[in-house]
């Protein structure tokens, strides 16, 4: 049934038709803004979360997604409010063991060769990730990354590549991450059905982003600059208000992925596999868990599944909204959509295309 006959079933269907059209041209215009704004505009870019939240808002009234039932679904929905306690009550707890883990790293590093550890922490923190959550394995992440004896171009580098490994390694288990525990759930999987089934995609990719990583550990010992590429330490307060953002970020998704239903519903989760993969890249903007509640049908073939997971996984690496790691360390690490990217987007490319081959030619 269409979505405008819904809320106007006496309207003709030339005017729904075209209601829909209006719809649909909106969704776009808004899916190129939040695709553009970010990268032009500075006060956008600082206040990411907030656009978002616009563009939510603005999404779920253009496809008349706005009803007491989701506003309901949102306000309790316990997962929102466990991300944001993780990431509050991780903030506050890092703040405070920040410098044994400094004392610790330093320790390491006078024993390993930095390009090793590097190497170590891209793959042990994506794997970890499907059992301490990513938003976990997000907060430890930038912890690191602060302590890393490189410049800041290098950290920005080594970051984006570690929150590709947290995004694929995260699917491993139910409790990873919420795209994990929504396809078990739709599914019906076992504990361990994704290890089992994923892992031979997953893991390989991991270990590559490690190695990927490892040529980016290179010591960095001009103390001038150094000192430039000190990070601010947060406040209380300052942890406070990003667990608020990150409250309206999620809100934010759900809204984008109620708004967007309709188009995902009418155009995408009909199509081939092949074409499936690519459109999934769309997860660089939009909630991934999202587009996977709409997508995921138990009726699909395992290859369907594995193709939708794949594309979400890998894309949700490209942009800073594709997966709440990426918003938490860009946020706490202060970077800029433009220099996220400048490499997650080439990054995520050459990703896809190389599982594109994998998936569907050998």
């Amino acid at each position: 049934m269409s979505y405008s006959l819904l809320f106007y079933p006496k309207l003709k269907k030339i005017d729904i038709e075209r209601m829909e059209v209006k719809m649909y041209i909106g969704l776009f215009i808004i899916l190129i803004l939040i695709l553009l704004l970010p990268l032009t505009v500075k006060k956008v870019e600082d206040n990411l979360e907030i656009f978002l939240f616009i563009m939510g808002i603005s999404a779920i009234l253009i496809s008349r997604s706005l009803t007491v039932h989701f506003i309901l679904e949102v306000l309790t929905n316990q997962l929102l409010y466990m991300i944001t306690a993780a990431v509050l009550i991780g903030g506050f707890l890092f703040r405070y063991v920040n410098k044994y883990i400094e004392r610790i790293m330093k320790y390491i590093l006078i024993h390993v060769p930095l390009r090793l550890f590097v190497f170590i922490m891209v793959i042990v923190i994506g794997l970890m990730s499907s059992l301490i959550t990513a938003i976990i394995a997000a907060l430890l992440l930038v912890e690191l990354i602060e302590i890393l004896p490189v410049s800041r171009k290098h950290k920005i580098t080594i970051n984006i590549i570690s929150c590709f490994s947290i995004g694929l390694g995260s699917i491993l288990t139910p409790i990873g991450e919420p795209l994990a525990t929504i396809i078990a759930t739709k599914l019906d999987l076992d504990f361990w059905y994704m290890l089992t089934h994923l892992g031979i995609y997953v893991i390989p990719a991991v270990v590559g982003l490690g190695l990927l990583g490892s040529f980016y550990g290179k010591k960095y010992n001009d103390p001038l600059d150094d000192m430039k590429l000190e990070i601010e330490k947060q406040s209380n307060m300052d942890i406070v208000f990003r667990a608020v953002k990150i409250y309206i970020f999620i809100i934010a998704l759900d809204m984008l992925g109620a708004g967007f239903r309709p188009m995902v519903d009418t155009y995408i989760i009909h199509l081939d596999s092949k074409l499936l993969y690519w459109i999934n890249m769309s997860s660089a903007v939009l909630d991934n868990a999202t587009i996977a509640a709409a997508e995921i049908s138990i009726k699909m073939t395992t290859e369907q599944i594995n193709s939708i997971i794949m594309g979400l996984l890998i894309s949700g690496g490209m942009m800073i909204p594709g997966n709440i790691p990426n918003i938490i360390s860009a946020g706490k690490l202060k970077i800029k959509s433009s220099e996220w990217m400048k490499f997650g987007i080439p990054l995520g490319l050459i990703i896809m295309v190389v599982y594109y081959i994998v998936l569907f030619v050998i």
